[in-house]
């Protein structure tokens, strides 16, 4: 969609990004005109990055060694194994104290069940997008954070394991979020490194965070200049005004 193009330019120029971002789509039918994902996937997560590069199309059999991305993303169509996949892999998690019996129930789950994700980067995407993801560190989630708080009147979640629940968590209360990641998917993906997160924005209010986003990334700009300069004079021996400072910021 041509206003996708226009909105993905938007915020790989104004967060300054590494890494274009992706959409995500869950559709029942199969989405004509869209390759299948032909390769094996270690992980749910690790679509997130291919989709950075190409537009292609899932569905469970291609999350088959991601039971607890099957689970979080409420595939429909999935092997008899991967009950059993499930409960083995929570087991294993539940023996190392890493997740608790009593947490599993809170990790969100798609509130419908699919039978295709559709992935791809948001600049060519022909679908309407259910979430948008970006991948962010620190000083471009202090933008996202500021705009996300203005269009969601709030602060935003902060989430951890595991790091495919961001997807249902937005999609299911289309209110934007952060997560940390897990240390599944900070070993299988080559983005996700140790100074970067994962955004993720509800689809239907991308216009809205684009436009707070494209406006905080300049006024954080400007800012930045005038406490870098303010900061030197002080270093330099001088006890300047707040003006004194803003009209340094022609300097």
């Amino acid at each position: 969609m041509s206003s996708y193009r226009t909105q993905a330019a938007q915020l790989e120029e104004s967060l300054s990004l590494s890494l274009p971002p992706v959409a995500i789509a869950f559709t029942d039918d199969p989405p004509a005109g869209i390759s299948s994902y032909e390769e094996a996937a270690p992980a749910g997560c690790y679509f997130w990055q291919e989709a950075s590069q190409k537009v292609f199309s899932t569905s469970a059999k291609d999350h088959e060694l991601c039971a607890i991305g099957v689970h979080t993303h409420n595939l429909s169509g999935a092997s008899e194994s991967q009950t059993g996949e499930l409960m083995t892999a929570l087991e294993a998690m539940q023996g190392l104290d890493y997740v608790r019996e009593e947490e599993v129930a809170a990790i969100p789950v798609l509130s419908q069940p699919v039978q295709h994700a559709v992935y791809g980067p948001l600049a060519e995407f022909p679908l309407d997008a259910d979430v948008v993801l970006l991948f962010a560190h620190a000083q471009q989630s202090l933008i996202l954070t500021e705009a996300v708080a203005r269009v969601d009147e709030g602060v935003p979640l902060a989430m951890g394991r595991p790091a495919c629940a961001v997807v249902p968590q937005v999609r299911n209360g289309g209110k934007a979020a952060m997560s940390l990641g897990c240390c599944g998917a900070r070993a299988y993906l080559d983005a996700l490194s140790d100074d970067v997160a994962l955004w993720a924005l509800p689809g239907d209010s991308l216009e809205s965070y684009c436009k707070e986003i494209g406006g905080l990334a300049k006024s954080n700009g400007i800012l930045t200049v005038f406490h870098e300069r303010r900061r030197e004079d002080v270093a330099a021996g001088k006890r300047p005004s707040v003006q004194e400072s803003l009209e340094r910021l022609a300097d």
